[in-house]
């Protein structure tokens, strides 16, 4: 079997595309309006919603990079998933209720619609819009980073394949991303989740068990090895420091309540009582899925360090390293088809909410209304967008796959968690606030990320960014007047 392995991997990878394409024409066919193709009919039960949240988070990001981030800073970047059932109870106390019943009273379908009816603002809305395109670029350039770099590595392990780039790779997987989100919109995503998440939390209990078989001597041998090259590595701060490391956690905890991907899902829900049994669901299949982060990067580490395999030329190679190397052949097809599965997931919510920001929110907060034929400029928007983050993620600087989706993430929550986790839950934010913190945390995140300056101590520029923006918004709404809330809106927000 072993001198097959290349062979089932690209056979279970095969297989996977074409459920895509299937899953593809089959939600084609139940996608009649915007409102199925931006919000899934409102109609999502318990078990497709907690699988939605929970893939959507982890994603390529958690499956490629993550990995990649423990091997190159150790400990560091378990202090981002360490407070996944945290991040979890915040983002459903905070937004969720709220967001379901301002979707359902006003007939919403993305979350700048509920921001302009919360601040009665087209500048908040236009604004907020802006934020989701500029970090649903930089996020989902790391879900096409993450395609491109497994499917690259398989294509090229594979004896009858001649060559092939990593410009190709990217074009092949943008090809299947955008047929299977273009055709099906987020019905697409959330009911394939429900496979996703099943595939995702077993193999990342199999690759817990895998990794400890691969090192000599299981986590006593790894740590002690890993000890004796740099003890900081395995220290509970990593190589990054205990700034960097709290920084990674207040930006996931905190801004885990400003991810629109994430939190856009929450509207789409049958019913409100649900919340309890989703946040219960989403954070167990979260924390059973996220063994293969910490399992995957430090066994790498360990293995490299020990002399047991090569040095890794890329951080991001970790997981496909060890997957090819010391799983299972059929464990590694599983696990590849499964960080497949889950970027598609993540991708196709990122290209729903970036085209519901240009067809739907854009031309609201300009004109005064949406595009015509509001279905086919989704369809279009969505190819545009993917297109865009390609090029964009082929031609930047930092191609690192966590990095660039720590980017995206940092974007979203300085922007939205003042906007939307503080303004759902306090009458006394006001509109100025809102856009004075979205600008301010737009303006910020750009150009650190542009200059390439790197803040002192290991912490994040997303977390600086969070605390500006939010410290913006609670001075701005003190210091101007109290806002009159629409009779809806006050009534919501006193529930």
């Amino acid at each position: 079997m072993e001198s097959s392995r290349n062979i089932i991997v690209l056979v279970c990878l095969g297989i996977y595309f074409a459920l895509c394409i299937g899953v593809g024409v089959w939600a084609m066919r139940r996608t009649k309006s915007t409102h199925d193709f931006f919000m899934a009919g409102r109609d999502l039960g318990i078990i497709v919603t907690a699988c939605a949240i929970f893939s959507s988070t982890l994603s390529g990001f958690g499956f490629v990079g993550g990995p990649g981030l423990v091997y190159n800073q150790g400990m560091s970047s378990v202090w981002m998933i360490v407070c996944g059932t945290v991040a979890t109870c915040f983002s459903f106390f905070l937004v969720a209720k709220r967001l379901r019943l301002i979707s359902e009273v006003h007939n919403t379908v993305s979350l700048p619609d509920a921001v302009a009816l919360r601040y009665n603002s087209e500048v908040s809305r236009f604004l907020t819009a802006l934020a989701i395109i500029l970090g649903v670029v930089g996020y989902l350039a790391a879900q096409i980073m993450a395609m491109a770099v497994v499917l690259q590595e398989i294509l090229n392990n594979v004896d009858f394949i001649p060559e092939v780039g990593i410009g190709l790779s990217m074009a092949i997987s943008c090809a299947v991303l955008v047929f299977y989100c273009v055709t099906g919109g987020i019905i697409a995503g959330v009911y394939t989740d429900v496979v996703q998440g099943l595939v995702m939390m077993v193999a990342g209990v199999l690759v817990l068990f895998a990794a400890i078989a691969a090192v000599d001597g299981g986590v006593a041998g790894g740590v002690t090895t890993m000890m004796q090259d740099d003890p900081e590595a395995i220290g509970p701060w990593g190589t990054l420091g205990v700034m960097g490391s709290l920084s990674f956690y207040f930006l996931f905890v905190v801004g885990a309540c400003g991810q629109p991907h994430i939190i856009t899902k929450l509207m789409m829900t049958r019913r409100i009582r649900d919340f309890k049994q989703i946040i219960i669901v989403s954070s167990v299949a979260g924390t059973l899925a996220a063994l293969l982060w910490i399992a995957i990067g430090l066994a790498m580490r360990a293995l490299v360090v020990g002399g047991d395999h090569p040095e890794l030329t890329h951080p991001d190679d970790a997981a496909y390293s060890f997957l090819q190397s010391y799983a299972h052949p059929i464990l590694a097809g599983i696990v590849f088809a499964g960080l497949f599965a889950a970027i598609m997931s993540t991708a196709d919510g990122f290209l729903n909410i970036g085209a519901a920001a240009v067809i739907h929110d854009i031309p609201k907060a300009l004109i005064g209304r949406p595009l015509k034929s509001e279905l086919f400029w989704a369809r279009t928007a969505t190819l545009i967008i993917a297109v865009g983050a390609a090029l964009f993620v082929r031609f930047s600087k930092d191609d690192l796959v966590a990095l660039l989706g720590t980017f995206g993430w940092g974007t979203f929550a300085a922007a939205i968690v003042p906007t939307v986790a503080i303004g759902f839950n306090w009458k006394r934010a006001t509109a100025m606030a809102a856009n004075v913190a979205i600008v301010s945390s737009l303006a910020l995140n750009l150009i650190i990320e542009l200059s390439g300056y790197r803040v002192p101590f290991g912490i994040h520029g997303g977390a600086i960014s969070l605390i500006l923006s939010t410290t913006l918004f609670f001075t701005i709404s003190l210091l101007t007047p109290q806002p009159k809330l629409s009779k809806s809106i006050d009534t919501i927000m006193d529930l």
